[in-house]
This record gives structure tokens, sequence and C-alpha cells, in this order.
């Protein structure tokens, strides 16, 4: 009686096996040595070296921020808080988690350069550092760089057919690259453009900026 329910057992497992065997092999070999996929930001070329003074009266270069990846936007005089970029969102989104990920591999930097609101530079940006100082809660100049220094060059660059330096009418001051924010890698490529004027824009480029940090995690994971 023993041997027949032991036989039973086996005939019970057996057909366990049979049934789903191919499928917990195919689990075991799919997950053994599993790489996890995720989109990688197409690259546009490298941007021009860019250098600027910051509102401490600190000079940077691109070479400053080898180790980081860089957001370019603008900001204005006139009226930096309401002007071509949504400073609101861009300080919500971004810069917050930018300032807890300071230390981070390929962490973010944002550096925005100050405009007349017409794309000409401004030498002095007090006004703009004290109105972040004011809104920005824990500001962090290491962080967020507001930037003295031309950022047309920047901006100069074509891509099917149209360029960022676009003129019209219906861009704030006749110049959109006043309105876009610039997602450049640790290699000083361009990465990603988006409007930066609207919190679904500054959304998307907050999830961009995300999906170039996973990259550096992904390489420095390897190293290890």
């Amino acid at each position: 009686m023993a041997a027949k329910n032991t036989a039973g057992r086996m005939k019970g497992v057996l057909a366990l096996l049979l049934a789903f065997g191919p499928a917990l092999l195919l689990v075991m070999i799919g997950t053994r040595g599993c790489e996890h996929k995720f989109k990688e930001l197409d690259d546009y070329g490298k941007v021009v070296d860019y250098s600027f003074t910051d509102a401490r009266g600190k000079k940077f270069s691109s070479k400053n921020f080898k180790k980081n990846v860089v957001l370019i936007t603008t900001l204005q005089t006139s009226c930096p808080d309401t002007c071509a970029i949504s400073f609101w969102h861009l300080n919500q989104h971004i810069f917050r988690i930018a300032k807890d990920a300071k230390d981070k591999t390929g962490s973010l930097r944002i550096i925005s350069f100050v405009t007349d609101g017409e794309g000409n530079p401004v030498e002095d940006v007090s006004i703009v550092e004290e109105m972040i100082k004011d809104q920005v809660n824990e500001y962090d100049p290491d962080v967020w760089y507001i930037a003295s220094g031309d950022a047309r060059p920047l901006y100069d660059m074509e891509s099917n057919g149209q360029t960022l330096l676009e003129q019209g009418d219906e861009f704030f001051g006749g110049e959109a690259f006043q309105e876009r924010m610039l997602l450049l890698d640790k290699q000083n490529h361009l990465r990603m453009v988006h409007n930066g004027n609207s919190e679904g824009a500054v959304r998307r480029m907050k999830e961009h900026v995300a999906l170039l940090q996973k990259q550096y995690d992904k390489e420095a994971a390897k190293k290890k």
C-alpha cells in the first residue's frame, strides 16, 4: 500500500514537471544575469564649450561639469519668475531633486543664463539671484548657478532642418531659445530639448533627467 502511495506521488510530481518544467526553465534562464532595460536618450552631438560668471563672481566653464548632468535655461531680469521659463515648476520639480542628490554620480546642475528679455546677456545678475533666494527654499548656488554669459552659442544647433535659434513674435522677446531647456550629459552632448514655459514640459524634462542618470548608475554598477 505504501509503495502504491509513493508511486502515486511520484507520478504527480512528474506530471507537474512535465506541465510547468519548460516555463520554470525559461524563468530561470531569463532571470540569470538579467539586465534591466530602459530607454536611453538620443545623442544630438556636442554643444560648444561654454563659460560664465556666477552671481558670486566665480568663473566657470563646461570643464567644471564633467561629472555632472547639466540643465541649461535662461531667466530674465524683467520678470525672472514669470517670463520665458516656468520658474516655480523648475524649482519644485527639478531643483529640489537636484539638491537632494547633489553628491550622487552624474548629479544634476542647473545653469540659468540671465538675459535682458531680448536674448542678450546681462552682466549684473544680482537682481535675479536675490529673487531666487527669496523664493527658493534652501537655495544652493552650487547646484543652481545664476550665470552671466552669452547663452546663444549653446543653442546654435540644427536638427531636421530646425534651429534652436528660431525667431518670431510667438516667442518671448522674439527669441525661441529663451523658452527652451537643454539637457547636457557629462560629455557636454545635447540629449534633450524641451520648452520650459509649462508644467507639463518641465515634468517631461524631469523624467529625461532621471533616464540619463539611470544610464550613469548602470555604468557605475558595471565598473564595481
